[in-house]
């Protein structure tokens, strides 16, 4: 029988990879997308990559239990993807309250409505390196014994529903699961989000369409990788014989500076003709050092990334020289 996969969060990024990914395994995608006013917004990367046709989409909400009750019971998944998210970690200091709301009570609904309805299903939760917060082991890494200090609303948030996902594991004997994904960026992403916001405003830059990039912190540290990879290793993690946490990243990090330096180098120009910082986009706690140890995925499910930083970066920048 094909297999039925349920994704919250289906119309973000990582959703419309995994969903991609999926359809493309043989499997009957359903994902839950929240009303807007504007129904571009609704699922504009699904209907953009040619996957409107291809899904099954319902109404829903993270913090509406019945829509998740009513979803439930119509898809009876086989597979549960809990993507959605309040995902902005520096707009989640602007709303802290409907952050911990969706990021964590939305966590706690999702799995209550899974418990009931199919425990017999597979949970995969998105988690995130910003649980860890400033801790870093000696080495310079994150890894699972890191302990969890968060710096945002966000990441607190993140650790609860990280919890809450071992908590019903041991105490229900559900096949549910956590991915500790580190930052991942695509031409998909946001721009909105420093990388993509990097790459447009370079673009914008070099044709003329703007005369400078307002930034916050420029030396913050993250472990970048790519939104198709991190979504193959969702699916691996969920299908792994046990249920378990694992740590999803590339091993290597670059500063906001790196960024710039390198998208503005691609496109024949100096990043510090340009950039500029700006104190509205600092956060009033930073997290300052991201790199992770995903040696667990990589030996335990056999999950490599097949792009590199350059690499990704090229095709965030083909995205926008093709569309501006």
């Amino acid at each position: 029988m094909t297999k039925k996969a349920l994704i919250t969060g289906i119309a973000g990024q990582d959703g419309s990879y995994l969903s991609e990914h999926l359809h493309s395994l043989g499997y009957e995608v359903h994902g839950i997308i929240r009303r807007h006013s504007v129904a571009e917004n609704q699922n504009h990367r699904l209907h953009k990559h040619g996957l409107s046709d291809e899904i099954h989409t319902h109404y829903g909400d993270l913090l509406d239990y019945p829509s998740l009750v009513r979803i439930m019971n119509e898809v009876k998944p086989d597979e549960i993807y809990n993507l959605g998210a309040m995902s902005h970690v520096r707009v989640s200091f602007d709303m802290p309250s409907f952050t911990i709301q969706t990021n964590a009570l939305g966590v706690l609904h999702m799995l209550e409505v899974y418990r009931t309805i199919c425990p017999e299903a597979k949970f995969y939760q998105a988690s995130s390196s910003e649980m860890f917060g400033n801790s870093v082991d000696e080495d310079g890494v994150q890894r699972l014994t890191t302990p969890m200090n968060p710096v945002s609303p966000y990441g607190c948030a993140k650790v609860m529903g990280y919890n809450l996902v071992r908590h019903y594991r041991h105490a229900y004997k559900l096949h549910a699961c956590n991915g500790i994904l580190f930052n991942h960026e695509s031409p998909r992403r946001g721009s909105n989000f420093v990388t993509n916001k990097v790459v447009k405003s370079a673009v914008e830059i070099k044709k003329g369409l703007r005369d400078k990039l307002e930034l916050g912190n420029l030396d913050s540290y993250r472990d970048w990788g790519h939104s198709k990879d991190y979504v193959r290793a969702m699916h691996m993690i969920l299908n792994h014989d046990t249920p378990d946490e694992f740590i999803v990243a590339t091993g290597q990090t670059h500063s906001v500076r790196d960024l710039c330096d390198v998208v503005f180098s691609k496109l024949g120009m100096n990043y510090q003709d340009y950039v500029v910082q700006n104190e509205k986009y600092m956060r009033p706690e930073e997290l300052k050092y991201l790199k992770g140890d995903s040696s667990k995925a990589r030996e335990v499910l056999g999950w490599q990334p097949e792009y590199t930083f350059e690499s990704m970066m090229d095709e965030m920048i083909e995205r926008w020289e093709r569309e501006l």
